[in-house]
């Protein structure tokens, strides 16, 4: 904190709110709460902390919220960093595949890369299964569902009721490994 910025404590009802009042060239008084929990007021010198301490309390609500809606996600946030290596999404695209070749899929060309919004994709006419390298830094268990999930385009080339009935039968789970992989996808930039 530097000489601009104290720390304040406001009394709403038995509840306390801390905050941080920084001083500066400012019209209006800005409040911001961050995900780490602090909340933080920038204000004009002009304004009395006695007016931003009321300003506060009449804001209780809306800070609580923002409050609990990080703590929410902090919750949500996948409980770690998997690190496996391309070896490993070429070992699960084996196993599932045994699972397609009854159906007489032939053992796609695999390829790999970085992709911004999404985990595979599957081009059936030419035979490709392309992952996502982020798939290396989940879960084994959410790499199978997407190779499960790419693989079934080469029986349903589209996202038909006949395609989740497919994936669901070969993987009954495939809705919570779907979900466990979407708290990665918050971590893309």
């Amino acid at each position: 904190m530097n000489n601009r910025t104290q720390r304040r404590t406001v009394l709403c009802g038995q509840e306390k709110i801390e905050y941080e009042l920084t001083r500066k060239q400012v019209k209006n008084i800005n409040i911001r709460i961050k995900p780490d929990g602090r909340i933080l007021v920038s204000a004009s010198s002009r304004v009395s902390a006695t007016y931003i301490d009321g300003l506060i309390e009449e804001k209780k609500l809306f800070i609580t919220r923002a409050l609990e809606k990080y703590e929410k996600q902090k919750e949500e946030e996948p409980p770690e960093e998997y690190h496996f290596n391309t070896g490993t999404l070429e070992e699960v695209c084996r196993d599932v595949w045994r699972l397609f070749h009854r159906y007489g899929i032939k053992y796609p060309v695999l390829k790999m890369r970085d992709m911004k919004s999404m985990w595979g994709s599957c081009r059936p006419e030419q035979g490709i299964v392309t992952l996502n390298l982020r798939l290396l830094k989940v879960p084994k268990s959410c790499i199978e569902y997407v190779v499960v999930h790419e693989f079934a385009h080469f029986i349903y080339p589209n996202h038909s009721k006949e395609f989740y009935a497919l994936v669901e039968s070969l993987m009954p789970d495939w809705r919570e490994r779907r979900n466990v992989l979407r708290k990665y996808e918050r971590t893309w930039s």
